[in-house]
């Protein structure tokens, strides 16, 4: 069980009697670029975000892409906090916040929620007749964040590139699985800039090639996968406790064939990203643990 209600407006330092775990990231960003007046969390990925642009001449419209889908996806889900559709010209125009690469429409909100799941062993499952709707886990690594977030002077490093992408290559490794064998993704799009970076930390595409990766489509159906079906963060809602089991709820519907009008065709294995600042991420995939059972039904 997860759950979190949250205040209004933009996360703020709280206690002040204790170390703030972002402090060093937040001092290495510093060393690298400008401090704004922006929310911090913002800056850090917005700043991730502008690096990348540097690098690999990722256009602001690239960034405006992802919360364009996002909030078109959520559309379909009854449990968004948010389901309006919106232009890319509306997300574009919509209040700056990080200057250059974030738009408030490209920024996840603060959110009531909560999520659970039920995990229970093989054995409980067969006993209870519950093959139809067990899902399996296949694997799941956590880490945190690596010498290199800040060795590396790196902006998206220090937004968790690196932990990530450590992480993936584990549990890909471990699992005999490739990203390529995905077909549904839940992933932290705490706001556009990091779904972008995330595209690459995951292996979904070659590095510096998300900005193509995205103006291809393959981020939605149709696409080599569906990234945040659900809406993602920008617009299902970013409840923090509760953000994780609510992406682990989405990709079992979808595996189930649950999903409704936002269902994947053909959704076998699902890949789950979750991460957080000071820094930790988890990276999990799923698949039916009984593909052979029928799918049960509403």
């Amino acid at each position: 069980l997860g759950f979190e209600k949250m205040e209004r407006g933009s996360l703020a330092s709280k206690y002040f009697d204790r170390a703030n775990p972002m402090e060093r990231h937040i001092t290495e960003m510093g060393e690298l670029t400008e401090i704004g007046p922006g929310p911090m969390a913002a800056q850090i990925f917005g700043n991730a975000g502008k690096e990348h642009m540097k690098k690999y001449g990722t256009k602001p419209e690239q960034f405006g892409k992802i919360a364009w889908k996002n909030h078109k996806h959520s559309v379909n889900n009854p449990y968004s906090q948010f389901r309006d559709e919106y232009t890319l010209e509306q997300i574009m125009k919509s209040p700056q916040v990080v200057e250059g690469v974030l738009t408030k429409l490209q920024c996840c909100p603060t959110s009531d929620g909560s999520g659970a799941a039920i995990l229970a062993s093989e054995q409980f499952v067969r006993r209870h007749g519950l093959e139809k709707q067990a899902v399996e886990i296949v694997g799941m690594e956590m880490a945190s964040d690596p010498a290199s977030t800040f060795a590396d002077k790196s902006l998206m490093k220090i937004a968790g590139y690196d932990m990530t992408a450590l992480t993936s290559q584990r549990l890909f490794a471990k699992s005999g699985y490739k990203p390529q064998d995905v077909q549904v993704v839940e992933l932290h799009d705490c706001f556009s800039a990091n779904e972008l970076v995330t595209y690459e930390a995951l292996g979904l595409c070659g590095e510096g090639k998300a900005g193509e990766f995205i103006d291809r489509g393959d981020n939605t159906y149709g696409g080599k996968f569906v990234v945040n079906p659900s809406g993602g963060l920008i617009s299902k809602g970013h409840p923090l406790g509760a953000t994780g089991l609510a992406q682990c709820a989405e990709l079992c519907w979808q595996l189930r064939g649950l999903a409704e009008k936002r269902q994947v065709n053909g959704a076998k294995l699902a890949l789950q990203h979750n991460l957080g600042l000071g820094g930790a991420v988890v990276v999990a995939l799923y698949r039916l643990g009984f593909p052979g059972a029928a799918k049960a039904k509403l």
